[in-house]
């Protein structure tokens, strides 16, 4: 790239973002040499994006509306700071038009398209006008009114914003207006816009982008196509370039890449931005719909890096300066994967996880936040090991990206670098996203928007350890907990845990996973390891942190971490995560028959039943949200609703109690107050019902 003749200066970039995203532009601020400034909310003070800049400013509060959304706030942080530049990552306000002006009118170089042009994007319905106008193929759009049943199934979308908020799929006339309602909530407490529409739901559609790249002289871009079919609740999970749709069907290439030059040209476009398509699934013919145009940096860019070996975040800063790009882009090769890595619970419903990530690390990985040189794997995250993951804000941990010289290679790395991460804290979609990454179908390219549905999520979902390597893991534990007691003991310091002049009774741990309960009996002697928890085993060391075993004639070794109660045991057996269950239960961890427990922390936003009311056994009886997605609560079993401990706007934490359910075959509880039904409980607290 060259530059033009009266570049303007940029020295010091602030990142009006947070996480990942933030700590991506740093990196790529540090390499050439600029300054960095960061803005933080309060939930964020500790966070590793606002130790890695030169300076950080806190924007008071915690909900995005008073912190990220709020672009004045953002401008004089960046003034106070000394920055000339303000990047604006992706989410929040970076596709946000008044907030780019606002920048822009402060004196700051705005490191993004101009405001006119993201205004005119900012709308997906005025955007599919000026794509049709272009000669840009559209999918039409439906009136919310005017919906029929020869139209269904349909889409609801949000006008503004994207990552899969306020987007519905409509099957039946009946469920339309409820699903608009929700959808407009969840668009407006998202992106400020209630405003939503519908258009044709493609059942197995395939998902397509163009990212293209484009400097104020003219000159436009197109760097390759990503496919991003593999998504959950619209939002995409495993993206990769190029797109097995595209390689395979002659022609596509050349028309997406038309395509995309051409909306770049409709509206003046300037800086890095991605065309979206859909293609009619699961076979190619070429043809394709426009979707949108993220006027921003995508959080699926490194995939396109790592084959194009350019810095986008670098190029986005040289085109804002007025620098000139070369007439043709790089030519991309090789492929690259990136998978998503949540806190969340695939299994059910995707619910968010929250709570501290005691560990964090991908042993595979030989770079971060920047292109690959040569094969290996690229961890950009959020995270480091202590960091709290909060209700705020969207769950994405990391992304951790493949790049080989093969498609093939590329996923089997990918996979194995995802599989022997180290994830210790909240659950994570870790386990899933290894299956998909190993799937035949996957594998031959056979991917849509439906994929989950077709392969049966609960199948994907499941641990990758199955029941056996549990039960290993959890006589892991124990012998780990074991040496664990005998470092810490005051005599005996050279004797084996449990050891006698004569044989004694076995020791008994018993462990819980999500899977079952494991309980473990074994004896340490003379004669070494003896349990009946696994056959054919042989003790070879072990302290509080590593076991070694010989397992049917094979070694094997286990890395051992506990905090407090949960003990997480690593292997190339799998991820094991397991809680130590007590010897001696407390009652005030037990509640009655019935209890509707919160299975996230959030915020109660509506009631759908009332003390007294007759509810079926999934019947919702209340609304949450949290990290801006609305998560319905139902009642565990059929009975009367005869407690209510929350109203509409209560804030809730994970396991606390909601409602009680009184079956009609069970006596109601004898108080509402939650000491007293805790003291006569019955069962153990574990979240509820989610759906």
């Amino acid at each position: 790239m060259t530059d033009s003749a009266t570049p303007a200066a940029v020295t010091t970039v602030l990142v009006a973002n947070r996480g990942e995203i933030a700590r991506r532009v740093f990196a790529t601020c540090r390499r050439a040499g600029l300054g960095t400034v960061a803005v933080y909310s309060d939930p964020d003070e500790h966070s590793p994006h606002v130790h890695e800049a030169d300076v950080a400013v806190r924007l008071p509060g915690a909900s995005p509306s008073d912190t990220y959304l709020r672009g004045d706030r953002i401008v004089a942080a960046a003034l106070a700071a000394g920055a000339d530049a303000v990047h604006p990552g992706y989410g929040f306000l970076s596709e946000n038009a008044e907030f780019a002006a606002q920048v822009i009118e402060a004196g700051l170089c705005w490191i993004g398209p101009t405001p006119e042009t993201i205004a005119r994007m900012g709308s997906k319905i005025e955007a599919k006008k000026i794509m049709a106008a272009a000669g840009v193929p559209v999918l039409l759009e439906l009136e919310p009114d005017a919906v029929t049943a020869a139209d269904l199934p349909v889409l609801v979308k949000a006008s503004s914003g994207g990552g899969g908020r306020g987007m519905r799929v409509v099957r039946t006339l009946d469920e339309l207006p409820a699903q608009l309602a929700a959808a407009s909530r969840e668009a407006g407490a998202a992106f400020g816009d209630p405003t939503v529409f519908c258009e044709r739901y493609l059942e197995h559609g395939r998902h397509i982008e163009v990212q293209i790249l484009a400097d104020r002289h003219g000159t436009v871009w197109t760097l390759g196509e990503r496919e991003c079919s593999v998504q959950r609740r619209h939002q995409k999970v495993v993206e990769e370039s190029p797109s097995p749709l595209v390689e395979a069907t002659e022609g596509m290439r050349a028309a997406l890449f038309d395509a995309a030059r051409r909306a770049a040209t409709a509206i003046g476009y300037e800086g890095a931005g991605t065309v979206e398509f859909l293609a009619p699934g699961p076979a190619g013919t070429g043809e394709f719909y426009f979707l949108e145009m993220n006027t921003r940096l995508q959080v699926e860019h490194p995939v396109t890096e790592c084959t194009t070996g350019v810095d986008l975040v670098e190029l986005q800063i040289d085109v804002a300066s007025g620098g000139v790009l070369e007439p043709e882009p790089p030519l991309p090769s090789g492929h690259s994967i990136e998978v998503r890595l949540y806190a969340e619970d695939p299994a059910h419903d995707w619910q968010p996880q929250s709570g501290v990530l005691h560990r964090f690390a991908v042993p595979a990985a030989t770079g971060e936040f920047a292109p690959l040189r040569a094969p290996g794997i690229r961890v950009d995250a959020g995270v480091v090991d202590g960091t709290e993951i909060g209700v705020h804000y969207d769950p994405m941990l990391a992304k951790v990206i493949s790049w080989a010289p093969t498609r093939p290679v590329a996923a089997r790395m990918l996979a194995r670098a995802v599989a022997d991460a180290r994830l210790h804290g909240p659950m994570t979609n870790r386990d899933l996203l290894v299956r998909v990454l190993r799937h035949p179908a996957f594998l031959a390219g056979d991917t849509d928007t439906a994929f989950f549905d077709t392969h049966d999520l609960e199948v994907l979902a499941a641990p990758l350890a199955d029941s056996t390597s549990e039960r290993i893991g959890a006589l892991v534990a124990a012998l780990a907990d074991a040496a664990a007691n005998r470092e810490s003991a005051s005599v005996a310091q050279t004797l084996p845990s449990g050891w006698r002049n004569l044989p004694s009774s076995f020791q008994v741990k018993t462990y819980t996973s999500a899977r079952e309960e494991h309980e473990i009996r074994y004896r340490l002697g003379r004669d070494g390891l003896v349990t009946d928890a696994v056959e054919h085993v042989r003790l070879l060391d072990h302290d509080p942190h590593r076991v070694i075993l010989e397992l049917d004639g094979l070694r094997r070794e286990f890395a051992v971490a506990r905090y407090g109660d949960v003990v997480h045991v690593d292997s190339s057996l799998g991820p094991v995560c397991l809680q130590t269950v007590p010897r001696f239960t407390d009652p005030a961890a037990v509640l009655p028959t019935g209890s509707l427990l919160a299975p996230m922390p959030g915020s109660v936003i509506r009631l759908g039943a009332a003390v007294g009311d007759t509810v079926t056994a999934g019947q919702p009886v209340l609304w949450l949200e949290a990290m801006k997605m609305e998560h319905t609560v139902t009642a565990p079993v059929t009975g009367t609703l005869t407690v209510l401990d929350v109203a509409v706007g209560t804030q809730v934490t994970v396991g606390s109690v909601l409602a009680v359910v009184t079956s009609d075959d069970a006596p109601a509880p004898p108080s509402t107050d939650s000491s007293t039904s805790e003291a006569s409980s019955e069962h153990p607290r574990t979240p509820g019902a989610i759906s």
